[in-house]
């Protein structure tokens, strides 16, 4: 049984993997972003979409903890 849940997990891993290849090999275009009257490098649009998911694993889990510190704060003073 472990054994079969191992290669399930390859499975689906090298699946992930091969999904990330092919979106990034077909997102080559070159963009520039401008942002507040910034413009950054030319990039591909591959690399501008993983960044942006990347910095958003980051940041959305960081504002969930912050949050649930300032609610737990909140309970001892309350108590």
């Amino acid at each position: 049984m472990r054994s079969l849940k191992r290669v399930l997990l390859v499975v689906a891993v090298l699946l992930l993997v091969l999904a990330i290849l092919a979106f990034v090999l077909e997102n080559q275009q070159s963009v520039s972003l401008l942002f507040l009257g910034l413009a950054g490098p030319q990039l591909p649009v591959s690399v501008v979409v993983v960044v942006a998911l990347l910095t958003g694993m980051l940041i959305g889990p960081l504002i969930g903890w912050l949050v649930s510190r300032t609610v737990r704060a909140r309970r001892r003073h309350s108590v």
